[in-house]
């Protein structure tokens, strides 16, 4: 039987060769007489994964030599904590500067606040009602002199708002580093290096399973740990050590490698980009030419292209429309609880009948229940 296809927004799905991989290699990989999880973290077999992956990593995403990439843990969560334990310390007054765009950007910012002065300088929800629509233009964003960092979530998975180009905080006369949480994101488009100081990201979307936070840090911005972060988190102690501080998420590291194998094989990010925005360009077609059955409200220019929340026009409908798609193998599919409705996550490893298989359904679905 074909596997369903699964819209989880995260732990999301797997290319399926990767899975097949995997489980042929689960009992002895390599002729090693181990599988990857039995491994000792700094035994050959598992550093030559380990180089491997990183390698293939840097070159899938033309990330510069002088940043540094740390295979940690704590998810995006996590990191909201970390980022300023090590960030925010690095100029008098330990201001972090955050742009508002969605729930895990107002998120990162109470966490923030914890270790920083912590300051909102721009937001697409001025009015506080949970409804992140757009984006605020760099323009206007109020940014603090002398802040440590500024930070943005390029991509907001429950309300679906992306941000396509990075800003260029030297255009806007602020010498801050750029820190984005590309969490949903990564790997399915380019990075603009020359405009980002820390990229951080939970694995669980595009890369792999859940366990891995995979951080890429300028090199100039590592050494200014505050006195109480945690030593597995001082990103010196961690890049001083290749990541090997303390026992990594090993797993999640050997199927991130395999990911990267395959993402390779499909011609690598730009041609990955060019199948995500097909894909996405499919979906919210049919969300604007249902005639207001199905609605998305985002604007245009900042509709995500891995995460696409969209609404039926009568309450009453979701529950027979997550049936008739479970029917047909389509599945999690459930909006985010703070925000309702249906939402579709279409990372790289969706292929496009996926979606054209959803298409179909709320096609059907139209029909039958107009």
């Amino acid at each position: 039987m074909a596997r369903p296809y699964n819209f989880s927004p995260g732990p999301a799905t797997l290319p399926e060769a990767v899975l097949a991989q995997a489980a042929a290699e689960m009992l002895d990989w390599r002729g090693s007489g181990m599988g990857v999880m039995e491994m000792s973290h700094r035994g050959p077999e598992f550093m030559a994964i380990f180089a491997h992956t990183e390698a293939r990593l840097r070159e899938l995403l033309a990330v510069p030599a002088h940043f540094k990439v740390l295979f940690m843990q704590g998810g995006a969560i996590g990191a909201n904590a970390v980022v300023p334990l090590n960030l925010a310390q690095r100029r008098p007054g330990a201001i972090t500067d955050h742009v508002i765009t969605g729930a895990w950007s107002v998120k990162t910012l109470a966490e923030a606040a914890r270790y920083s002065d912590a300051r909102q300088v721009a937001t697409n929800d001025p009015q506080l009602r949970g409804e992140h629509l757009t984006l605020p233009q760099p323009a206007g964003w109020e940014l603090s002199p002398g802040a440590s960092y500024v930070h943005l979530c390029s991509n907001e998975t429950i309300h679906g708002v992306e941000v396509h180009e990075l800003p260029d905080l030297r255009a806007l006369g602020s010498d801050a580093p750029l820190v984005i949480d590309c969490s949903s994101h990564l790997a399915s488009r380019p990075i603009d290096w020359t405009r980002v100081g820390l990229a951080y990201a939970g694995a669980q979307k595009n890369i792999g399973p859940a366990g891995l936070t995979l951080v890429f840090v300028r090199e100039d911005l590592i050494g200014h740990a505050m006195p109480v972060c945690p030593s597995a988190f001082d990103y010196a102690k961690v890049a001083a050590q290749g990541s090997m501080y303390n026992t990594p998420p090993t797993y999640a590291i050997y199927i991130a490698g395999l990911v990267f194998e395959w993402l390779a094989a499909q011609g690598g990010v730009a041609a990955i980009e060019r199948v995500n925005i097909e894909k996405a360009a499919l979906l919210y077609g049919a969300i604007d030419g249902s005639g207001g059955y199905y609605r998305n409200e985002v604007a245009a220019d900042c509709r995500s292209r891995m995460n696409v929340p969209f609404f039926l026009h009568d309450e009453a409908l979701y529950a027979p429309f997550l049936r008739q798609a479970a029917e047909r193998g389509l599945l999690n599919l459930k909006g985010h609880k703070s925000v309702g409705g249906l939402r579709a996550s279409i990372y790289n490893a969706m292929p496009l009948a996926g979606v054209q298989a959803l298409v179909n359904c709320m096609r059907e679905f139209s029909q039958s229940h107009g």
